[in-house]
């Protein structure tokens, strides 16, 4: 019996019973759409956070100088309360690493952990919960900020401890209902009276949160309102990426200069890019990556299970069918052959019918929520194969047991 043959009569047996052959194959079915699924989602948010996120919290092309590394929450308890020893970095730490790096389009110092909240009002109406940072004029072009209406916070602006604030485009539409009557009138930020400046234009919303709803005020009047925050950062944007590992190196030299660090000692600050964003997310999934294969492999050896009893009595149903095929001259590898291909087709039809519910579901997902998708090709191609392998593996018992059969005594079944 050649292949084709085999594949005839498996793809006649499967269709002879639809619904016993898609309940057969229904824990393939659920794992492998649970497979596609969850990477789709894990990929989707990878891509989303490397090509969205971390140019809209560190900046494109941009780097920072920390107290602290990005990835500190995955640092255990020790290194942690070492990282809380180190100084802050300091207003004169952005002063160094500018003068270190006058190629630099822009270096920014900028309030970190914890950001305060604050209530933002304008006569009748107020907006809640609005993040209120303390910056340098140079933070606004790190973060590429283009302006709707008003003007950009300035150096005068700092060193005079000016009452000012730039709205996010969101705050001002909600207080002001059209942002250009913002500039010029004067809001309350956690009950300080503040003049605004200008309007940021929107920048859109990420995973549904909005990049549009904070308050930037002048550092020095920020430090006047809230104090010395636990973390304070340098932002530094270059003219392109291929700038920033030189920029990185130049600015690490200086800081340590300035801390004056020993040869052998440890940074006490940390150099942070994009990337570190993107690895502590990576560092985070791969925990989820860790925990899918062994949800996978339940479900597949449990449909594996289920294809090897569902054969082994189509085996026993169709004892006298092997009977005759022996009688009238077929092989024992033939008709190994034909319930091992028939079991390998179940399965991968399994497979294939879980990368469509998968993809599908996927795909509603994405459109339904804030979350990102991201179909792979090797996550269809690792279900088609667990699909394959899965008919191979418990598919090779009743197809040699099929094949042992004793033709007389099968002519005689029932």
């Amino acid at each position: 019996m050649g292949l084709d043959e085999a594949l005839r009569l498996a793809l006649q047996t499967i269709w002879s019973s639809k619904l016993r052959s898609f309940f057969t194959v229904l824990g393939i079915v659920v794992s492998v759409a649970f497979l596609v699924v969850v990477v789709a989602l894990i990929q989707g948010m990878n891509a989303y956070v490397r090509e969205n996120l971390t140019g809209a919290i560190i900046g494109t092309n941009a780097f920072q100088v920390r107290r602290t590394p990005i990835s500190v929450g995955l640092l255990d308890d020790d290194e942690v309360r070492r990282l809380a020893k180190r100084p802050l970095v300091s207003f004169e730490d952005a002063e160094t690493i500018r003068a270190a790096l006058p190629d630099a389009q822009a270096v920014a110092f900028q309030s970190g952990w914890p950001t305060p909240v604050a209530d933002v009002t304008y006569r009748n109406r107020t907006v809640g919960q609005v993040l209120v940072f303390g910056v340098t004029p140079g933070y606004q072009t790190v973060q590429d900020y283009r302006f709707e209406t008003g003007d950009p916070l300035a150096d005068p602006d700092v060193r005079e401890r000016r009452p000012v604030a730039v709205l996010g485009h969101d705050v001002a539409e909600k207080l002001f209902d059209d942002v250009a009557r913002a500039p010029g009138r004067r809001v309350r930020v956690g009950g300080r009276e503040l003049l605004v400046k200008g309007v940021v234009a929107p920048k859109g919303r990420v995973l549904g949160q909005s990049f549009d709803g904070f308050v930037l005020i002048p550092y020095s009047t920020f430090e006047s309102i809230y104090g010395r925050r636990k973390t304070t950062v340098v932002s530094v944007k270059m003219a392109s990426a291929d700038a920033l590992d030189g920029a990185m190196a130049r600015a690490e030299e200086a800081m340590r200069l300035a801390h004056r660090l020993r040869p052998a000692e440890e940074n006490d600050f940390t150099v942070d890019k994009a990337d570190a964003l993107v690895a502590f997310w990576r560092n985070l999934t791969r925990v989820l990556f860790t925990a899918i294969p062994a949800v996978v492999c339940i479900g597949i050896v449990v449909g594996g299970i289920v294809i090897m009893n569902i054969m082994l009595m189509s085996v026993n149903e169709r004892t006298r069918e092997i009977g005759v095929r022996k009688s009238l001259g077929a092989r024992r590898r033939d008709i190994e052959r034909q319930f091992l291909v028939e079991s390998v087709l179940l399965s991968t039809l399994g497979g294939a019918l879980g990368v469509a519910v998968g993809w599908a579901a996927a795909e509603a997902v994405a459109a339904t929520t804030a979350l990102p998708a991201r179909i792979t090709a090797w996550s269809v191609a690792l279900a088609l194969a667990l699909g394959a392998g899965t008919g191979i593996a418990f598919g090779v018992y009743p197809a040699s047991r099929a094949a042992r059969l004793d033709p007389i005594t099968a002519l005689r079944a029932e």
